[in-house]
């Protein structure tokens, strides 16, 4: 049987705002407690930094409170109890699509970050394949290829903006995996790395502007960039439909051939929302946390002496790191390093759903209808569940750590049957950029500049994240 694809979204801000307000007055429930007054200050706030409203808020209200943000009312559910009842015990009553990841269709599509149900069952099935493990190991050649040209031209004293450098790098990574597109020749592979950045900018404009449409306006700039990534896109699905080669192995090759239960095929329309929804979680997450690990690496300069002292002992000689030892456990420091960044600082940091019918929870009723968001970001910091929240201690994620964690305490990946579908590859891909990275160099913070984090779309540094190359070795710092 057909699954049906879901129903197109309004883009137009009026009508979605008309549509919450009403939804609020009918609402057949109250909703949970909280700052629930019209405050502009507080939006503002939120947008900025909401980790400063949704802490305390949780301090005084619990792991379940509602608060009015921009023109209507929202739901936090944070914490362990509250991530697993969303995520995987009552999942299938939480819509991603009609939450604020409905906001990324107009240049996504119908991905699956903005899909549910049986369509999603479906598209999910079919990817699956493309993310085993023998074919995330294939795509490690191609990062560590790209990892090690994005070196080249690094010399000690060099000042680098490290999340810049951390995108270029990884978008490459992604055009090439996932598209199977090379970013350096002219044509195809060029003009759709520049597009869609010039897309993906508009989810970091500031929301008023967002929301406003008409000529010069980004929403405008966005569609246009859209629409150039089509043809683009469409042209290469074409291309590639007429001259099948079963020797490719990037991501839209692998879509194009796949089949669900019934022995049907992708459309190409959704083998473009898929690749696209990739792409953006992908290669924008990537960067972030790999920007993230190693400012906390030059701040920590006792963690890094363990990562370096590893990397002797098990890669001696500057010995390049196979996708086996990077999987397999060989590099317990790193992969310690990077589940504590990813605690910090999980790129996906919230989780925006809309409730299917009417649930309670911590004692109170939610309304059907209402937005209820769980986010990573606020409940990996929470004192009660973690010691010292704010600081970078690798050593909670030692195997008898991570065993001891109540379930849904760490999530930075989501959970139950939407886990990202990406995470493996994402994290090959991490581990194989810092690593090859410290076997050549290190960094240090330039000019003792703190970190200020902006949410859209993803969490990444505001500022440029600037800092000096220094040869590898154990630097002075460290101590004898």
């Amino acid at each position: 049987m057909a699954v049906m694809a879901p129903e197109e979204l309004s883009s137009n801000p009026l009508r979605r705002i008309l549509s919450d307000l009403n939804r609020e007055r009918t609402a057949d429930a109250p909703f949970p407690p909280g700052p629930n007054d019209f405050n502009l200050a507080r939006t503002f706030h939120f947008v900025r930094d909401p980790l400063p409203i949704l802490l305390p808020a949780y301090r005084e209200y619990g792991p379940i409170f509602s608060m009015r943000l921009f023109h209507g009312k929202v739901v936090f559910m944070l914490g362990p109890e509250a991530n697993h009842y969303i995520t995987v015990s009552h999942a299938s009553n939480f819509h991603w699509r009609e939450g604020s990841f409905g906001d990324l269709v107009p240049l996504l599509g119908d991905g699956l970050l903005t899909i549910d149900g049986a369509y999603h069952r479906r598209a999910r099935t079919i990817m699956l394949p493309a993310f085993h493990r023998e074919r995330i190991a294939a795509a490690g050649e191609t990062m560590a290829q790209e990892a090690l040209r994005a070196l080249e031209d690094w010399q000690p004293g060099r000042l680098v903006d490290v999340y810049h450098w951390a995108r270029e790098l990884a978008l490459r990574v992604a055009m090439k995996a996932l598209f199977g597109l090379d970013p350096d020749e002219e044509g195809a592979g060029r003009r759709a790395a520049v597009d869609f950045e010039r897309a993906l900018a508009f989810y970091g404009k500031d929301f008023a502007l967002r929301v406003v449409r008409g000529p010069r306006t980004p929403w405008q700039q966005m569609m246009q960039a859209r629409r150039t990534l089509d043809e683009i896109v469409y042209a290469e699905i074409g291309r590639r439909r007429r001259h099948p080669d079963p020797e490719r192995e990037d991501v839209m090759s692998l879509l194009l051939e796949a089949r669900d239960e019934e022995g049907q095929q992708l459309s190409d329309h959704e083998v473009r929302d898929q690749v696209m929804t990739l792409l953006f979680a992908g290669h924008d997450t990537t960067t972030s946390t790999v920007s993230f690990m190693l400012y906390e690496l030059a701040r920590h300069p006792a963690v890094l002496r363990r990562l370096l002292d590893e990397q002797d002992r098990v890669l001696p000689g500057g010995r390049a790191p196979t996708v086996k030892q990077l999987s397999d456990g060989s590099l317990p420091e790193l992969e310690m390093a990077l589940d504590e960044t990813l605690r910090l600082y999980p790129a996906a940091w919230v989780g925006p759903r809309r409730n299917v019918e009417a649930f309670e929870f911590g004692g109170h009723t939610v309304p059907a209808g209402a937005y209820v968001n769980y986010s990573s970001w606020a409940s990996h910091r929470l004192p009660d569940v973690w010691p010292e929240p704010e600081a970078f201690v690798p050593e909670r994620f030692t195997p008898e750590g991570k065993a001891a964690m109540p379930k849904g305490a760490y999530i930075p990946f989501g959970g139950g049957s939407r886990t990202c579908i990406g995470m493996r590859f994402g994290q090959l891909e991490i581990k194989t950029i810092v690593t090859l990275l410290l076997q050549r160099f290190h960094l240090e913070l330039f000019g003792g500049r703190t970190l200020t984090v902006r949410q859209m779309p993803t969490l990444s540094p505001r500022e440029p994240l600037e800092m000096i190359v220094r040869e590898r070795g154990v630097p002075a710092a460290l101590g004898g």
